[in-house]
C-alpha cells in the first residue's frame, strides 16, 4: 500500500457549546407570578378607576347610612346618658347627619376600598411579601373594631363621666349635639388607628426590619410616646381618658413586641 492512500485519523469532533438559557424571566415570574407589564400611563388609568370606584362605594354606604341616622345618633347618645342635647344654630344638626353619615359610611366601604388597594399593589409584590398580606389584613380589621368597641366602652364612658361631675354642683350640662358628636366620632376613630401599632411592628419584623430585642429596648420612649399620643389623640383634656389609651398604646406595644418574637422563633434559619 502507497504512502499517497494513507490518511491521518480523523480528529474527534468538538462537543457542541452549551446552550445558555436565560432563566432570569422564569425566576422572575415565580418570584412575581401577578406581575404584568404596564406603562405609566396605564398604571395611573388604572389607580384613577380604581379610587374612583372606592369613592362611589362610600358614597353609597353614607346614603344609606343617611337614611338611618336618627338611630346612628340615638346609639351615640347613649353614654351620655341624662345629658340634654341642644341645636345651637339653624340646620346643625342637618350638619351632624351628615357627619355621621359619612363615618359610618366609611367604615362600611372599608373592606372595599382595602380590596380596592391590594388589587392595585398585590402585582408588584413578590410571592414572599405576598404571604403577609392575609394575616396583615385580618389583624388590621380585628385591631380596628377592636379599637372602636374599647374606645365606646371605656374611653367614652369614663371621658364623659368626668367631664359631667366635674363641676356638676355649679353647672347644669347642656351640650351642643354636634361639639358632643365630633368628641365620640373624633375619639373612636383616633383609637381604631392606634389599635394599628401591633400589625405596623409585625410587619416591620416579619420583612426584617426591626427585631424584637430592639423594639423592647426602645420601652421607655414608646411610654413617653404613648402618654404623649394619648394627650393629643384624646379630644378632651380629663386625665382619666389620656391614661386610658396611653395604656392601651403600650399593652399593644408589647403585643406587637411579643408578636415579633414569635415570628422571629417560627422563622426557619
Amino acid at each position: 500500500m502507497s504512502d499517497s492512500n494513507l490518511q491521518p485519523p480523523a480528529e474527534p469532533l468538538a462537543p457542541p457549546p452549551p446552550i445558555r438559557v436565560d432563566v432570569s424571566a422564569g425566576a422572575r415570574s415565580e418570584e412575581f407570578p401577578g406581575e404584568v407589564e404596564m406603562s405609566l400611563v396605564d398604571h395611573l388609568e388604572e389607580l384613577r378607576r380604581r379610587i374612583l370606584r372606592s369613592l362611589l362605594v362610600v358614597v353609597v354606604a353614607a346614603a344609606g347610612c343617611l337614611l338611618l341616622v336618627r338611630p346612628l345618633v340615638r346609639l351615640l347618645e347613649m353614654p351620655a346618658s341624662g345629658i340634654r342635647f341642644l341645636q345651637l344654630a339653624p340646620g346643625e344638626f342637618l350638619l351632624v347627619s351628615l357627619k355621621v353619615a359619612g363615618y359610618a359610611g366609611l367604615t362600611l366601604a372599608l373592606p372595599y376600598v382595602l380590596y380596592e388597594a391590594l388589587s392595585f399593589v398585590l402585582p408588584g409584590l413578590s410571592r414572599s411579601e405576598r404571604r403577609l398580606v392575609a394575616p396583615a389584613v385580618a389583624g388590621s380589621a380585628v385591631l380596628f373594631a377592636a379599637g372602636l368597641a374599647f374606645a365606646w366602652w371605656a374611653l367614652v364612658p369614663a371621658a364623659l363621666q368626668f367631664l359631667v361631675s366635674y363641676g356638676a354642683d355649679v353647672v347644669e350640662p347642656a351640650w351642643s349635639i354636634e361639639r358632643y358628636l365630633d368628641f365620640v366620632l373624633l375619639l373612636m376613630l383616633a383609637t381604631a388607628l392606634a389599635f394599628q401599632l401591633p400589625v405596623l411592628q409585625l410587619l416591620l419584623g416579619l420583612l426584617g426590619l426591626v427585631r424584637w430585642r430592639t423594639m423592647l429596648g426602645a420601652w421607655r420612649w414608646v411610654v413617653l410616646i404613648a402618654a404623649v399620643a394619648g394627650a393629643v389623640l384624646t379630644p378632651s383634656t380629663d386625665p382619666l381618658t389620656m391614661l386610658l389609651l396611653s395604656g392601651a398604646i403600650t399593652v399593644l406595644f408589647l403585643l406587637g413586641v411579643a408578636l415579633v418574637a414569635l415570628s422571629e422563633t417560627l422563622r426557619p434559619a
